[in-house]
């Protein structure tokens, strides 16, 4: 479904949504005042406890996680919605069994069916070619992903790409990941003002 159309039928006001960030120095508050905003901090197991625990006082509809992403796909850049998410420090492959009825391979990776780029989140910063097949790493969306799956929530994410995750990402990454809130502002504003 596309995304426009799947906003107007869920019909969503500003206090269904939950934005989840790691940082605010990725979207301050002041730029979104109208709608609730969550910092997690960084990696898996923060955005993990930071979700749940932004689900139970909340009770929101929709999760929307935004953020900084490197860029290992070099064609991209800007502002993408997500809709694939692979954890990428997991490897379970050599394990050869299953759980219950699924490969455990397929546990690492979760899917929206919505047209979007992918992202594959770990615990370390990628600053190197390494052999991973996702347009974008970063380090939270698959948890955070994880968690709305789990309690059968809606989930949207949106990354602006700070990086192209090589021998400079530190350095970009630190002067580029405050530079797409206004862009994500720009879309917020556009897909929940309609």
């Amino acid at each position: 479904m596309h995304l426009e159309a799947f906003l107007h039928k869920m019909k969503y006001s500003k206090d269904d949504i939950a934005i989840i960030v790691a940082l605010e120095e990725e979207l301050p508050e002041t730029i979104l005042p109208e709608f609730k905003i969550f910092y997690s901090g960084v990696g898996k197991i923060n955005a993990t406890l930071k979700t749940a625990e932004v689900i139970y006082k909340t009770n929101p509809k929709l999760v929307i996680n935004y953020g900084s992403a490197g860029a290992l796909n070099k064609n991209l850049s800007g502002l993408h919605q997500v809709t694939s998410f692979y954890q990428r420090d997991m490897d379970v492959t050599d394990l050869g069994f299953m759980v219950g009825e699924t490969p455990l391979d397929d546990i690492n990776q979760i899917s929206l069916d919505e047209k979007g780029v992918s992202c594959g989140t770990g615990d370390s910063f990628v600053s190197s070619n390494q052999a991973l097949q996702t347009d974008l790493v970063d380090m939270e969306a698959y948890a955070i992903a994880k968690v709305c799956l789990i309690n059968k929530l809606d989930f949207m994410c949106f990354k602006f790409i700070s990086d192209n995750a090589d021998a400079e990402a530190g350095d970009n990454w630190v002067k580029n990941m405050s530079l797409g809130k206004n862009f994500f502002r720009d879309k917020i504003l556009n897909l929940f003002n309609k």
